[in-house]
């Protein structure tokens, strides 16, 4: 009894302090207003924001303020693209990061749909649909918006646009008031970006990411499926003009010396198959440079018969705004065999060395190499090696690069490769299963080219590092990013022995090549990774020094395990990436224990988290709203393709401090 009263009186105790907790007062006083106005926050990234109300204090009181559902989301399951009966298409994929701009919220739901939201409610006051047959799309999903505004506001229609990239292969331009599309632009506010690119099918191009706006220009790649065959669309990246929608210029990637075959009217035919930019680009206003995160180049996993069209893959370029030419390209993999394309946008900062301000980038890769450059240059600011990676192989038509580039610093952030004594498991049974798989397989490391035996892919194509990394902390000197630690089978067939079927997830045709492919997983049979946790980190680098300042596990298996296994097991698979802030905070989710997460910059500890409805593999936007004076932390939840056992997703969440007087937030 005398326990019981006791275990009460702690419960009642804690209950408390946790109402206090929550009744938390802030006073917002006028203060400056933190927009958000790109998707990285700035134009050149970073995902940093000044406002600071929320601090580590205080950061264990935030609490929801309000959600917005889009409607617009697509579950995983059988359909029907270009006429073939698909028994699996997968989900959407919802990784939008919206943008604010004044006293409103801009964004695009996962089918293309435009609009706008009062910044500290989440009420809608616009929305427009350009008509988007999603139906027809493998990839369902949409990063972000960009907006321009014109540099002497005269009160006109579309004096200040919204640009977002389509599904189907569009530029749209709308009014930011209304969002209604501007007449002016293109086709009456669309313009196709098909022109060039010759036949194919509805789903093998389309923009996912937002486009990059320099001057009055708008700059953007687009993503081609892969590894489907060596045919696909260019990989053109292209400028038009914000106000009309007419093409100003273009860069196609293809080696130097060599240009674009025209048509009878004169006009460009871009060469198929060539490297594209379906992340998102950077611009540098100051110096009129465009900065490419450059993919792979057609097919994914074989090479042999890009006639050097690999030239500017997996690469950062480095473009002239005013003219699309080339400034400088630094290559981050040579002869690309792996899909270890540049996921992340190439990411400025100013790094301070010796007395002299240099400008720098920040590029992080799929193998966990962050290499870190010279953005006027390309030049390496840390010891950049040329290393010898294998040359044995055994498939007929392709050949290797003798050597790979290996940042000295800072280290890698993944190990590069596993041997049989890393197989882990839950049981020695499981373990040895594990052993079994890595053993049948060819494994030399890093950079282990692809085999008909089945070759150990670690990192995989989804990282080391993806898409969404990283933010700067400019204050403190740090660049924050997440990794994933993903052990993966990758194996060619023999064109002749290729079994494809449409529900078959790991398996692939490059068609027009001698092999089909399949990459799987390495999981044990009780369906864990095999190899010891964490699966996820999140890791800050000291960019002045280059030193790791603090690496913690990501995430938990609390959706994915029983319990107790999915809390003994700490950092989790993890896509999505981090914002960082003036008030000392790294908040992302990425996981799929569906949570958002507050860390200690300077540290690495959690402080804060709260579930969401499912997965939240985007990065947050952190701004302070002119209309209430209040920080919110917004985040787009949606569930992520890649993760099938999440459940798909439509909501918007803001979280905040409470509001003052009234003891509590605002539902």
């Amino acid at each position: 009894m005398r326990n019981r009263i006791t275990i009460s009186a702690v419960v009642l105790a804690s209950a408390l302090l946790a109402a206090c907790d929550r009744n938390i007062s802030v006073e917002y006083a006028p203060g400056p207003v933190a927009e958000w106005g790109a998707y990285g926050a700035a134009p050149g990234g970073g995902h940093y924001s000044a406002a600071d109300q929320i601090t580590r204090d205080n950061v264990h009181a935030l609490e929801q303020a309000w959600v917005y559902r889009s409607g617009d989301m697509r579950e995983p399951g059988p359909g029907e693209i270009g006429g073939q009966k698909m028994p699996m298409l997968p989900g959407s994929s919802w990784q939008m990061t919206p943008i604010l701009v004044g006293d409103t919220l801009y964004g695009c739901s996962a089918f293309n749909r435009l609009f706008a939201l009062d910044s500290s409610t989440g009420t809608e006051k616009w929305s427009y649909d350009p008509g988007v047959d999603v139906s027809q799309e493998i990839m369902v999903n949409c990063r972000g918006v960009s907006s321009w505004q014109a540099e002497t506001p005269t009160g006109a229609v579309c004096d200040h646009r919204i640009i977002m990239g389509t599904l189907d292969g569009r530029l749209v331009a709308v009014d930011a008031r209304d969002g209604r599309p501007c007449a002016d632009f293109g086709d009456k506010g669309h313009v196709s970006l098909r022109e060039g690119l010759g036949e194919f099918a509805e789903q093998e191009y389309s923009v996912t990411s937002p486009p990059a706006i320099l001057g009055d220009r708008i700059i953007t790649g687009a993503m081609v499926l892969d590894r489907t065959h060596n045919h696909m669309p260019s990989g053109v990246v292209r400028a038009y003009n914000v106000r009309t929608g007419a093409l100003e210029w273009y860069w196609d990637p293809i080696p130097p010396g060599q240009q674009p075959e025209l048509d009878a009217r004169g006009k460009p035919l871009f060469r198929r198959g060539t490297t594209n930019v379906w992340s998102v680009i950077s611009v540098d206003p100051e110096r009129q440079l465009v900065f490419l995160p450059t993919g792979n180049t057609s097919t994914d996993f074989f090479g042999g018969l890009r006639d050097n069209m690999d030239y500017y893959s997996s690469s950062v370029v480095a473009l002239k705004g005013d003219t699309g030419e080339l400034a400088w390209h630094f290559q981050m993999v040579h002869h690309d065999i792996w899909d270890y394309d540049t996921p992340a946008q190439p990411t400025l900062f100013e790094l301070e060395r010796d007395g002299r301000t240099i400008p720098a980038l920040a590029q992080p890769t799929k193998m966990g190499h962050l290499f870190i450059l010279n953005r006027e240059t390309g030049e390496p600011l840390f010891p950049v090696e040329e290393r010898p990676v294998p040359q044995d192989w055994e498939v007929a038509g392709e050949y290797l690069a003798p050597t790979q580039p290996f940042p000295v610093k800072p280290a890698p952030l993944h190990p590069g490769g596993l041997t049989p004594d890393d197989a882990w498991g839950l049981t020695f049974w499981d373990r040895g299963a594990c052993r079994k798989q890595i053993e049948a397989l060819r494994n030399e490391g890093i950079f282990t080219p692809p085999s008909l035996q089945g070759s150990a892919f670690f990192p995989s194509d989804f990282g080391g590092n993806n898409w969404g990394t990283p933010a700067i902390d400019p204050g403190r000197k740090l660049i924050i990013l997440n990794t994933m630690f993903m052990p993966s089978m990758l194996q060619l067939i023999p064109r002749e022995q290729c079994k494809l079927d449409a529900g078959d997830v790991f398996t692939a045709p490059q068609f027009e090549t001698p092999y089909c492919l399949r990459v799987k997983p390495l999981l044990s049979p009780l369906g864990a990774p095999c190899i010891a946790p964490p699966w996820g980190a999140l890791t800050a680098i000291d960019f002045t020094t280059g030193d790791k300042r603090w690496e913690v596990p990501l995430g938990n298996l609390e959706e994915m395990a029983p319990w107790p296994v999915s809390r003994l097991i700490k950092g989790a698979p993890n896509i999505g990436g981090p914002s960082v802030t003036a008030g000392g905070l790294t908040f992302i989710a990425s996981t799929p224990d569906y949570y958002l997460r507050a860390f200690d910059s300077e540290t690495g500890e959690e402080l804060w988290k709260a579930k969401l409805p499912t997965g939240g593999h985007a990065t947050p936007a952190v701004y302070r709203s002119s209309v209430d004076q209040r920080q919110y932390v917004v985040i787009a939840a949606g569930g992520h393709f890649g993760m099938p056992q999440e459940p798909r997703g439509d909501y918007l969440i803001a979280f905040a401090l409470p509001q003052k007087g009234d003891g509590g937030i605002k539902e």
